[in-house]
């Protein structure tokens, strides 16, 4: 993340009207706006293969998950996770929600230091969610945070399943990193073919 402007501080009607023409998300974090980087394959592989999971599974029931470009509203902070599960969608606000159950970010040098600290503190204090969920991308390492065990972090690793307990789906961690190119994941992939590794 960027600033692009830290003495100038821009107001939240200015922002959400800004942020209709502008060609670069922004995130607004107490006045200041950051510009979004882009996302490397891995990052691009992640994020999809979570939206498409939680998508199929929601099929036809009333919560629904949104990628990257749907801004989250907390106070007068907005952010862009990169996957998030919404039971409550108010459609009176198209740009934003304010109501999710789940939270998925995928962590990468430039932002786990936001994910992990300022988005931590900000999306845990949301009444509606229920789980926060990171994700490395270079090595193979899920967390999950979950309201119900008191926001304390639990790692998953290849071999393991993870439940997301707010809309009752389990996924093999190897489903959610398929297709990723990282040192685990290809030799994860090397010895299930039987290949030497």
């Amino acid at each position: 993340m960027l600033a692009i402007n830290n003495t100038e501080l821009i107001s939240v009607e200015d922002y959400l009207k800004s942020e209709l023409t502008r060609d670069i998300k922004h995130e607004l974090i107490d006045g200041c706006i950051y510009a979004m980087a882009g996302a490397s394959a891995n990052h691009e592989r992640i994020a999809l293969n979570m939206l498409r999971k939680f998508g199929n599974h929601l099929e036809n029931k009333p919560c629904e998950p949104f990628g990257s470009d749907m801004k989250l509203n907390i106070n007068s902070n907005f952010f862009y996770p990169d996957v998030m599960v919404d039971c409550n969608f108010d459609n009176s606000t198209p740009y934003f929600t304010q109501t999710p159950i789940i939270i998925v970010e995928v962590l990468s040098k430039s932002t786990r230091k936001t994910d992990t600290t300022l988005k931590l503190l900000s999306y845990i204090n949301i009444a509606s969610l229920k789980e926060y969920v990171l994700i490395e991308q270079d090595i193979v390492d899920i967390q999950v945070l979950r309201r119900s065990e008191g926001w304390i972090t639990k790692h998953y690793y290849l071999g393991d399943e993870v439940t997301f307990e707010a809309i009752g789906l389990t996924l093999s961690v190897a489903d959610i990193y398929d297709r990723v190119q990282n040192d685990d994941m290809m030799e994860f992939m090397t010895n299930k073919v039987g290949l030497p590794v």
